[in-house]
């Protein structure tokens, strides 16, 4: 494995994972909650995982698979890896208590007109904290996921970390809101949020270590499998539901179709 794809997956799951702090910042900067752009935004992002997942990044787990196990036993192991993939993300979720969803949908005009409960709520500072912790175990599988994709083909992997930093961006704005709340420091608010988003380079760095002095196809096939699984889940678990709760359903739609368009478009002319 050549250092240059190493690095380069790398810097693609950083730059997904520290897109929470995009989030953070357009919560202080912006004057009020684009809720179309977010909607369409996280539509597209699930289009572009679902379609990839289930048409490109599938399929290459059961070509390498096959090759190893067999027609029948290759395909049955994919089939495993995938849903073995979703278990994984559903009993993350399961054991983050529902209080401190981190998929809670805020907006940015929260941040203003209560300046007088700045600082004086101790479960707002807990609230935000444990908001940062639980988003950091969800982007961790993500992180690995983008790792994977950009190690195994550049133009695969640049959409799908397009994809995660979007998602990212409304989990930023989750993490700053009750931060700033507690403690009147925006400085705070996005310190934490930006942090929360190393968990995915750090997924990243895990899969380096400990996955790539092992890696052999029947391996990759069903980490791959597996992230296809990941991404799935996340779409149809969070990001169209996050696209719905700003109320623009059928904008979410819209973008979720363009979403599938653009990753099939770039299939076709750069894979």
């Amino acid at each position: 494995m050549e250092l240059n794809n190493v690095l380069f997956a790398l810097g693609l799951t950083v730059l997904a994972g520290l897109s929470t702090g995009i989030g953070s910042a357009l919560a202080f900067f912006a004057k009020r909650t684009n809720t179309r752009f977010l909607a369409f935004s996280l539509g597209l992002s699930a289009g572009v995982m679902i379609y990839v997942s289930l048409v490109e990044i599938f399929f290459k787990a059961q070509v390498a698979l096959k090759s190893d196990l067999g027609e029948r036993g290759g395909a049955w192991a994919a089939v495993a890896a995938f849903f073995l993939g979703i278990v994984a993300v559903m009993l993350i979720d399961k054991y983050v208590p529902s209080e401190e969803n981190p998929h809670e949908m805020h907006r940015v005009e929260e941040l203003r007109g209560r300046a007088g409960e700045l600082g004086r709520e101790r479960s707002l500072m807990r609230m935000g904290l444990m908001t940062a912790l639980a988003i950091g175990i969800h982007n961790f599988p993500e992180g690995i996921a983008t790792f994977m994709a950009g190690l195994h083909n550049p133009h695969l992997g640049i959409p799908i970390a397009f994809a995660i930093a979007v998602h990212n961006i409304p989990e930023g704005i989750a993490v700053s809101v009750p931060i700033y709340y507690a403690t009147g420091s925006r400085r705070k608010a996005f310190c934490y949020s930006f942090l929360s988003g190393v968990a995915e380079p750090l997924g990243a760095l895990l899969a380096w270590l400990v996955l790539m002095p092992f890696l052999t196809e029947t391996l990759f096939g069903v980490v791959f499998a597996a992230v296809a699984g990941i991404m799935v889940f996340i779409s149809v678990d969070q990001l169209l539901p996050a696209a719905r709760k700003y109320g623009e359903h059928h904008v979410s739609i819209y973008g979720l179709v363009t979403g599938m368009f653009i990753m099939a478009t770039s299939l076709l002319l750069f894979i």
